[in-house]
């Protein structure tokens, strides 16, 4: 190990996974979630492409999010599987810097994106006649521009630094994937202020969306309880119900995780919850949207025939 950290500028992973019978079973696991995750991100994308009655702006944000879920964990899982079943651990310079810099713009760009979609459903229910105004194409269109913009530069800025930093101890990082914060613990000098940095932008790109986004549900909740219409009380509170659903998935493992002090982290617990939201949630978004949504089941029989039964 000594030898190859000082003729090797590449890392090594130490993985998820126990090298045994348990750690083999759970690959498949995780596989199948991947191809759960695929089948259910790509199918969802297919159908809001070619079905007219989903080209609406809520569907719209909704095929982007699908298409970050794709990109996510395509993001870890396969660098994850080889790594566990060639014995082999290590990844490159390179590549660990690509394999940052796409989490951490799926990871910005996605919540950036779920609170455009909370502001969607708030417009929508709370001021229907400014919605044509306020969510109209150019503007849906300039969300997800901004959404990926943004996510994108500050993932670059972080992986810039993450890749600047020298490194004179152990190189192997305690996790799956090339995490930002398990990198820094490799560093041989003070990162205190990047930390605080990293703090600032988990507030910026997290904490606050989601403050934003709680509040808008929160009036949104609101409006639907004073509706008059049972039908339309009871179609408002399941399409917000998913929303929250998938939102709370998303952000409790990630804020909990990233604003937390070093002192109060463990490796171990790092990579537990990770696994929520670079494997899990990406499998579980198409399945909340579509099971919990009528127009989208109705779009599975027009498209694929199947699903019938769910309609009723």
């Amino acid at each position: 190990m000594e030898k190859w950290n000082h003729t090797s500028n590449d890392f090594i992973l130490l993985g998820l996974l126990p090298p045994n019978q348990t750690g083999i079973f759970l690959l498949c696991l995780i596989i199948l979630i991947f191809f759960l995750a695929w089948v259910g991100n790509s199918a969802m994308i297919h159908l809001i492409h070619v079905d007219p009655r989903l080209h609406t702006p809520m569907y719209f944000l909704l095929s982007q999010l699908s298409l970050m879920d794709l990109m996510y964990i395509s993001t870890t899982v396969p660098k994850m599987a080889y790594n566990f079943l060639s014995g082999q651990k290590g990844i490159s310079f390179l590549a660990c810097g690509v394999q940052s810099f796409f989490f951490l713009t799926m990871a910005r760009s996605e919540g950036l994106l779920l609170t455009s979609m909370a502001y969607d459903r708030y417009v929508a229910i709370c001021h229907p006649l400014h919605y044509p105004i306020r969510m109209s194409k150019m503007m849906c269109v300039k969300t997800i521009i901004g959404s990926w913009t943004l996510g994108s530069i500050n993932s670059l800025a972080h992986t810039v630094y993450a890749l600047h930093i020298p490194y004179c101890r152990s190189r192997a990082i305690d996790h799956f994937f090339c995490d930002v914060p398990a990198m820094l613990l490799l560093a041989c000098t003070d990162t205190w202020v990047y930390e605080y940095m990293v703090f600032v932008s988990t507030s910026l790109y997290l904490l606050f969306p989601f403050i934003g986004i709680t509040a808008s549900y929160g009036r949104v909740l609101f409006a639907v309880y004073h509706m008059r219409s049972k039908e339309g009380r009871k179609k408002a509170f399941t399409t917000i119900s998913t929303h929250l659903t998938v939102v709370v998935f998303y952000y409790a493992p990630f804020v909990y995780t990233y604003l937390r002090p070093r002192n109060f982290r463990s490796p171990a617990e790092d990579k537990i919850l990770a696994v929520f939201y670079t494997i899990l949630t990406p499998m579980l978004n198409p399945i909340i949207y579509s099971l919990r949504n009528k127009e989208v089941l109705g779009a599975m029989t027009r498209v694929f025939g199947v699903f019938s039964f769910l309609k009723e």
